[in-house]
């Protein structure tokens, strides 16, 4: 059998052309397996990377129109659809009635071959046109050059809608009537689609998806991400068992409810999925969504979900970002922080603001330090416990140092007072009507007295020893042990702004320009002066000299700038 097969074969290719004709005509092509295209059924295709599945149909005789629809999923397809009409009747011995050798008639006899139409994209698209003559054949082209994906493609005959699909409205958008720290508030035009016939539950409705990546062209595309982030939370689980808080907050990205939805994963993910109660709403149009994050963007879709004919359009989807969490009017003082707080004496700021301070330890004590940045600012400060008002007292440009005791938290409460005589706010500049102020609590510092401040915070230099090289400073210490330490730095001769900001601090200062720290104390009060000669400066230059009284307690107290001119010839 095997010899006479090999003989027949070598006789066909050694006959000449004529033979090989004989046997392959020139408009014979070979054929891939034919799939038809039945009508008014939703048909799955799956479509490997790069290779082309053909879809085939017929139309009836009398059908004047046709329509294909074609739902790819989550990646952009091309598709085409072709027309080939013979030019002769096809022979008698054609079995119209087998359509397996439809497909064979056409490519044997003689026609031609035309594109109606072609689309590249991912959403759902449909071609409605007139329909050929009888004797043609429709061929569906669909290709996927990206990935593997899934299409469904849908054919109908005749006029009107085929009502497998549901209908957008004219306005097919989701817009967002309300934006809040936890929720959001959707709606949408309705659909000609969901009605109530005869008081009976409508078998389309509107479904809701959320989640924090990007908006979805279509239900296949959202089944396709959820299905992901399931494996990927699987993942998570399978390499660390303990986080599952994780896990849980990694879910909340989506929530929804659709009958059928995700069969294989039901029994698993059903639980892990939030009910808001505001998903597959039926005929209504409105949504708000809740429980979410505050801060956090989100992108919001709506699908009409068609559950017997198992279709789905999907709205234009929409985005918004929640608003951010509500911040705590009373503000948490933490120990030994150095708080900036900027005051103003606008209407909608004399309220004041509230600062919490809890001391450390079983004593309950603390030492509140203020010093305000402007000289003709005032600020009332309130501190209070458990309701109860313990001290209430003005600060301005001196610094001020508040004893607490005896309670184990404080509220204190910092409010901008007017200046001057007028209880009118001032007007003009914005910034002319802001002020600094800096506040300082520790429980470090236990004694029972307050620290003691120099009698006057000014600094004297003394003329008859002032050289070319080196000036001589003096001022007030304190009877306690505690160090000073002196800065300094070079002005022009022309300056106007001598004066040092009160408000700078020792350490945001340039290294170069201190000079040396020194300790000093004094049991007298009245003897309590302290002397420092600072060096190595150049002959007729102007310098501003500044003492800082550095405690270990509180905010470091700055003394009165010293503008100093060093001789020019010695």
């Amino acid at each position: 059998m095997a010899l006479s097969w090999c003989l027949c074969l070598a006789m066909a290719l050694f006959s000449g052309p004529g033979t090989i004709y004989a046997l392959a005509p020139e408009n014979e092509v070979t054929l891939h397996p034919t799939t038809w295209l039945s009508e008014n059924r939703v048909t799955p295709v799956h479509l490997p990377k790069g290779h082309t599945r053909r879809l085939y149909f017929t139309l009836k005789k009398k059908a004047d129109l046709l329509s294909v629809t074609v739902s790819p999923c989550a990646v952009p397809i091309e598709w085409s659809l072709a027309v080939r009409t013979l030019k002769d009747k096809p022979p008698k011995k054609a079995h119209w009635s087998s359509k397996k050798s439809m497909p064979e008639v056409w490519w044997r006899g003689s026609g031609r071959e035309v594109r109606i139409y072609t689309y590249t994209g991912n959403a759902v698209d449909t071609y409605t046109g007139p329909a050929n003559a009888p004797a043609s054949i429709y061929i569906l082209r669909l290709k996927s050059n990206e990935q593997d994906t899934q299409v469904s493609a849908y054919l109908h005959e005749g006029p009107g809608p085929s009502g497998a699909f549901p209908e957008l409205p004219s306005d097919p958008r989701v817009h967002t009537l309300g934006v809040g720290m936890t929720s959001v508030t959707l709606n949408w035009a309705p659909s000609s689609s969901i009605a109530v016939k005869d008081g009976h539950r409508p078998h389309r409705e509107y479904c809701v998806l959320v989640n924090h990546k990007h908006n979805y062209r279509n239900l296949c595309a959202a089944h396709e991400g959820i299905r992901k982030e399931i494996q990927s939370m699987q993942k998570r689980q399978r390499r660390d068992k303990q986080s599952k808080e994780i896990v849980w907050a990694t879910s909340k990205d989506w929530w929804w409810r659709q009958p059928n939805a995700l069969k294989d994963h039901e029994s698993s993910t059903t639980d892990k999925f939030e009910d808001t109660g505001c998903v597959c709403r039926d005929i209504e149009s409105v949504c708000t969504v809740s429980d979410l994050l505050p801060n956090t963007q989100y992108y919001f879709d709506v699908f009409i979900v068609d559950r017997v004919n198992g279709t789905s359009v999907a709205y234009t989807g929409t985005f918004a970002r929640t608003h951010e969490e509500a911040r705590s009017a009373i503000t948490s003082l933490r120990e030994g922080q150095v708080k900036w707080v900027t005051l103003s004496w606008e209407a909608s700021s004399l309220q004041g603001d509230q600062f919490l301070f809890k001391p450390r330890g079983w004593q309950q004590n603390g030492l509140l330090t203020l010093h305000t940045c402007n000289g003709t600012s005032k600020v009332k400060v309130s501190v209070s416990s458990k309701g109860q008002t313990l001290t209430s007292q003005e600060v301005g440009h001196q610094l001020a140092q508040i004893w607490l005791h005896g309670a184990p938290s404080y509220l204190i409460q910092l409010q901008a007072l007017i200046p001057g005589s007028s209880s009118t706010i001032p007007k003009g500049d914005s910034k002319k009507s802001k002020f600094c102020l800096k506040m300082q609590a520790s429980s470090a510092y236990h004694r029972r007295a307050m620290p003691v401040f120099p009698t006057t915070l000014q600094i004297k230099s003394f003329n008859k020893l002032r050289t070319c090289n080196s000036i001589t400073l003096a001022w007030m210490g304190t009877e306690e042990r505690s160090l000073y330490c002196i800065y300094r730095r070079q002005i022009p001769l022309d300056s106007k702004h001598t004066s040092t900001d009160r408000c700078v601090d020792p350490e945001s200062r340039p290294a170069d320009e201190r000079v040396f720290c020194k300790y000093f104390q004094e049991l007298d009060p009245r003897r309590a002066v302290t002397t420092a000669v600072v060096g190595q400066l150049e002959p007729g230059m102007l310098y501003v000299f500044d003492v800082y009284l550095m405690r270990r307690w509180g905010l470091p107290i700055k003394y009165h700038s010293k503008t100093v001119r060093t001789r020019s010839e010695c």
